[in-house]
Parts: structure tokens; C-alpha cells; sequence
């Protein structure tokens, strides 16, 4: 295998640019401009992995600037089959509560403007997205959770807003009500874009804190900013402690849905 071939692509959130101890950058050249930064290629339980923070190095990029395009090319162009997405997440339902994770199933998007194509014409393509996450990679995890004690939500639907800013109490009061688990503003159009290169994804979203809409409750303490500081960093060390034990874990099985997302796709007239 060459030096820089890896296996699985993970993309760092908020807080948490270093992954890999001894490892070595490497830049990627896309059709699409540059990625965020060098993809940061080493191994994890003998497995070839790349990581990148889709922030960028000092977390320069808002989440509506991110080069996802890009991001996502440079992880396929190094060979990764599997990508982990892993992001800081508000909750929208209580018992969701702050320092969960949860393995999302389903995402809705709600942002706007955003490149979340690879093709553009002229070969017209409709890749499938029923199913966004890798059933797999969740299992997988969900179980990696459950060794190391970490509270886990096996399923849950992530609403991805445009931002920066963050939602008014009625946009939050009605995403809860349609019964979604998960806010967050990065996970589209990560997971499409990784459809779309036939690479199989994982979200795991940290909870950090209850979302606006939930403030009114009585049963909702309301968190203070230290609060979120404070799971912030232990949401952190976990996450890391948890894609230790998941990537080693992952059987990469060659025949899921995801790796071949292309066939049947392209509407082809002749």
C-alpha cells in the first residue's frame, strides 16, 4: 500500500484539529480549489487513516465557507472507502441531553446556497440518498460506544442549518417538533458530497448543549456558557477514545449500498 493510501477519512469539528500523534501532512490537489488543510495521514490500530478539521488549522472557515467539494475530493483522491463525520451538535428533544452522542440515521437540510453536487452536467445524475448514513459504520460504532460506557442515541434525524447565526426559538420549537433529535451546520452537504464519490459515511454528533427552542421548558436547565466550554472538551476526549476503538473495528465490507451510489444513477439519451 503507498505511504499516503488510507482506508477512512475523518473530518475534525470544532476543537478537535489533532487526531494523529505520528503522522505526516499531506497536501491534495482538487478540481475544485484547495480543502480546508492538509490531510493528516497516519495509522489507528493498524489501519490507514487521513484526518482533516473542516475548519480549517485555526478555524478560520464558518461552516457556509467550507470548501466541501474539495474536502471531500481530497479524502476519495487518497483511496478512502469510509468517511467519519463526527460534529459538535445542539439537542432539540430532552432526553437527548448535553455530553450524549448520537449515531444520526437521517439528516434534513436546511441551508441554503451551498455546492452540494459533483455534477453539474452534462451527464445528468441522481444518486440515491434514502439512506444517508452506512448502516455498517453504525452499527459499528454504536457498539464502540457501548464498550467504553458513553452514552449513545443508536438513531436520530440531524437538521444542518446554513449559519453562522444560530436559529430563532420558533425555527428551533419547530424543528423539535417535527420530532428531530440533532441541529448542527456542517453535516450537509458533507454526507452527500461523500455519496456522490461512492465513499460510505458516519455522522457522530456531540451533544454540547440544549438548542434555543428548548429554553422555555421547565424540565430544561438552562446551560451556561462554562457549561458548554466544560462538555465541549469532555465531548472531545471521548470522541477520541471512540474512533480509536472504531476504526480498527470497521469490516469495510466491499459490497454496501454507498460504493456503488453511481450505477443506475446517470440518465444517459441516446
Amino acid at each position: 500500500m503507498p505511504s499516503d493510501t488510507i482506508q477512512v477519512g475523518i473530518f475534525g469539528g470544532s476543537g478537535f484539529y489533532e487526531l494523529l500523534g505520528d503522522a505526516r501532512e499531506v497536501t491534495v490537489d482538487t478540481p475544485f480549489g484547495e480543502p480546508s488543510a492538509p490531510v493528516v495521514v497516519g495509522e489507528v490500530g493498524g489501519r490507514s487513516v487521513g484526518f482533516m478539521p473542516r475548519h480549517g488549522l485555526k478555524h478560520q472557515l464558518p461552516p457556509h465557507k467550507i470548501n466541501y467539494r474539495a474536502n471531500l475530493w481530497a479524502m476519495k483522491e487518497l483511496g478512502a472507502s469510509d468517511v467519519i463525520l463526527p460534529c459538535a451538535a445542539g439537542s432539540l428533544q430532552k432526553h437527548v441531553e448535553p455530553g450524549h452522542f448520537v449515531i444520526a440515521d437521517q439528516v434534513v437540510d436546511r441551508t441554503s446556497g451551498r455546492i452540494d453536487t459533483f455534477y453539474d452536467g452534462p451527464e445528468t445524475t441522481h444518486v440515491s440518498f434514502a439512506e444517508p448514513y452506512d448502516a455498517e459504520m453504525r452499527d459499528t460504532a454504536i457498539a464502540a460506544a457501548r464498550s467504553l460506557g458513553i452514552t449513545v442515541h443508536e438513531r436520530g434525524t440531524i437538521v444542518v442549518i446554513q449559519g453562522p447565526r444560530f436559529s430563532t426559538k420558533a425555527e428551533s420549537k419547530w424543528f423539535s417538533s417535527m420530532g428531530w433529535e440533532v441541529i448542527n451546520m456542517t453535516q450537509y452537504p458533507e454526507v452527500i458530497l461523500a455519496r456522490e464519490l461512492e465513499m460510505a459515511a458516519l455522522n457522530i454528533s456531540l451533544i454540547t448543549d440544549y438548542d434555543v427552542g428548548l429554553e422555555d421548558d421547565p424540565d430544561v436547565e438552562p446551560v451556561s456558557h462554562a457549561a458548554v466550554v466544560e462538555t465541549f472538551q469532555a465531548n472531545n476526549a471521548k470522541l477520541r477514545d471512540l474512533l480509536f476503538e472504531i476504526i480498527p473495528a470497521l469490516p469495510l465490507s466491499p459490497d454496501r449500498p454507498a460504493l456503488s451510489a453511481l450505477t443506475g444513477a446517470r440518465f444517459d439519451v441516446h
